[in-house]
């Protein structure tokens, strides 16, 4: 919102939320009725139907950008600002999509207004060449004037300050305007459309390839990485005049009163508005090498949903934590797309950056599902994925690589173990987090809490956290076999707090994978369910208490955070993730994975000291033995 929102600053669909496809419907619905249900040929207008075909394309067009802007800042080549993107910024951004509903709007109501607009031939190469003469002349010229006088205090404060809140852009950024704004804008837009449509000159392809370009500029211009080789210059020079890089338009946002220009920097060279260090930026843009990084989490892929909520999909969706939407069903077959991709790419890429004080960060995904994970004959695939990643993280530098989700699991690498036997060498410390995740649990438990019951598929962290609690004189309620195991490790003294019951009593519930949910409705009413698992149970009660799985709130200098890690709040990170970097910022140099295990008290310690908090345990459960 710009910081004294002028008139018609709101869009006009703004109360409907994710229901403002429903402007488009009775077009749409009419399109393709008018198209397939018409007696007559001469009725059935291509032209017209293709409007909804090009709504999809532009949508298309808009996440291909931001996936490739994304991927490529996290890597760190070419990146030209290394400033933060917070959650606020993507808030903001959410509604890139109106000004597509509106293109879609006002060329549906052309067309049924304008005779003109009726079968419009699929190519014309005067139609082209208008349309660009149009928009390097009159376009780009009214554009710039437009654009100084946006910056003058009054106009600024009431409507273009709403762009200029986002001083790193995303491509996401190019569109969000006040709605007043984008009407300028599109009324400039379509000079060159209106005056090949009324001199019976337009043609789909031009009208395609002028929204084609717009969109490309625009989206490009906005990227916070460079991408135009500097060869294109030196072989033609003056394209330096007609083409602006992503680094020009960006010294637009940060310094503010230069490089106007829409598209073609021409008027800036003219009037004497270039800024003075276009040329150096976009240079040292180019020569910017790929960041090391000093901390490694490598994840995976969770549901086939999950490549939408990853930071590379959907915006919005990774801003959020992962749930599932009604309207997935609809993009099954890009879902089924990606999941086929996932079992031919084989290598880990890229997902995240963060910036934790001095110290890189990155986030790498292997590109497989937890499913993938249980297959017998895709465990060979996945451990050389992430004996890959290890090797590369070794190679670059890196100091530590933490394992999330079941890259630790026991089954598939004996928690990481596998890749310790196998390079004794290795400089970078290969980190489960166990620890961390044994002491976020121990510190979740309310105070005074008695008793415990404990359930769920046994790991590494399981023993440890039944190990610490009957150690410091709380009660563990456990059944079957694990019971006999873990009463061998203690003495006799501490293993009279190991109780063989199948008692649900207590409301205090430690949980991991394979809770059932029968087990579930035999809980009393209140309980609260403590995950110690990497992910979290399904939740059947709802007069139970569900705690997040482990996982602790991280301090404000954690930077460049916009997205959220799988089922966590925001700005919440897990504690597998959270050890890789108290690992990094302590220094220690030992390996923590197979059967190893920290000290749990030094490492919960260690995380406090670095600005990490414990979440809040629901306060409406109080500890009863």
């Amino acid at each position: 919102m710009a910081t004294k929102p002028g008139i018609l600053t709101e869009w006009p669909w703004a109360s409907l939320g994710n229901f403002k496809y429903l402007v488009l419907a009775p077009f749409v619905g009419h399109s393709i009725y008018s198209f397939f249900m018409s007696k007559e040929e001469s009725q059935r207008d291509f032209s017209y139907i293709f409007i909804f075909l090009y709504i999809v394309m532009r949508m298309v067009h808009h996440q291909m950008w931001i996936s490739l802007s994304r991927y490529r800042s996290a890597k760190g080549d070419n990146r030209i600002l290394d400033r933060s993107i917070e959650f606020d910024q993507v808030d903001r951004e959410t509604n890139w999509d109106d000004q597509i509903i509106l293109n879609g709007v006002v060329f549906y109501i052309g067309y049924l207004k304008f005779a003109e607009t009726h079968h419009l031939p699929l190519w014309r190469i005067d139609g082209i060449i208008i349309t660009a003469l149009i928009h390097t002349g009159p376009v780009e010229f009214l554009y710039y004037w437009l654009h100084r006088a946006l910056h003058h205090h009054f106009l600024y404060s009431r409507y273009h300050s709403h762009h200029h809140s986002s001083i790193v852009t995303e491509p996401h950024t190019a569109v969000i305007h006040p709605f007043a704004e984008i009407v300028t804008y599109l009324t400039l837009f379509f000079i060159p459309l209106s005056t090949t449509i009324f001199t019976g000159t337009a043609s789909i392809a031009s009208i395609v390839a002028y929204a084609i370009y717009l969109d490309f500029m625009n989206l490009m211009g906005h990227c916070n990485f460079e991408l135009i080789p500097k060869w294109t210059f030196s072989i033609f020079p003056p394209l330096k005049y007609l083409i602006y890089t992503p680094s020009f338009h960006s010294l637009h946002h940060t310094q503010f009163r230069s490089n106007y220009s829409l598209f073609m920097p021409m008027y800036d060279y003219l009037y004497g508005t270039v800024d003075k260090s276009s040329d150096t930026l976009y240079e040292k843009s180019l020569e910017r090498k790929a960041e090391l990084p000093d901390v490694v989490h490598l994840t995976h892929l969770t549901t086939p949903e999950s490549i939408y909520h990853l930071r590379l999909g959907f915006a919005s969706l990774a801003s959020k934590p992962h749930t599932s939407k009604w309207y997935f069903w609809l993009m099954s077959p890009v879902t089924l797309w990606s999941f086929f991709i996932t079992w031919i790419y084989g290598h880990t890429f890229v997902v995240e950056r963060n910036l934790f004080r001095n110290l890189k960060i990155q986030t790498w995904a292997i590109p497989k599902y937890s499913m993938q994970y249980f297959m017998q004959w895709q465990r060979d695939t996945i451990n050389n994925l992430i004996e890959e990643a290890i090797m590369e993280a070794d190679q670059k530098g890196v100091k530590v690589l933490s394992l999330g989700l079941l890259n630790q699991e026991k089954q598939v690498n004996k928690n990481g173990e596998l890749y310790i036997r196998r390079h004794p060498k290795l400089k970078v410390k290969v980190v489960d987090g166990s620890s961390l995740a044994v002491a976020v649990v121990l510190n979740s438990i309310p105070k005074g809490t008695s008793q415990v019951v404990l359930r769920g598929r046994f790991s590494k962290v399981a023993y440890s956290i039944a190990l610490a609690l009957c150690q410091g004189g709380t009660q563990v309620m456990i059944d079957g076999e694990e019971y006999k195991r873990l009463k061998s490790l203690l003495n006799p003294e501490v293993a009279t707090n190991l109780v063989p019951s199948k008692s649900y009593a207590s409301k205090i519930w430690l949980v991991g994978d394979g809770l059932s949910e029968d087990e579930q409705l035999k809980a009393p009413k209140g309980t609260l369910f403590i995950p110690f698992s990497q992910f979290p149970p399904r939740k059947v009660r709802k007069d139970c208490f569900y705690f997040n799985t482990p996982a602790m709130n991280i301090p404000k200098h954690l930077e460049n955070v916009d997205s959220c890690e799988n089922w966590l709040p925001r700005r919440v990170m897990s504690a597998w993730r959270i050890a890789g970097i108290l690992h990094a910022l302590e220094g220690w140099n030992e390996h923590e994975c197979g059967n190893k295990m920290f000290d749990i008290d030094k490492v919960w310690k260690a995380s406090l000291r670095h600005g990490f908090s414990p979440l809040t345990t629901p306060s409406a459960i109080e500890a009863k033995a």
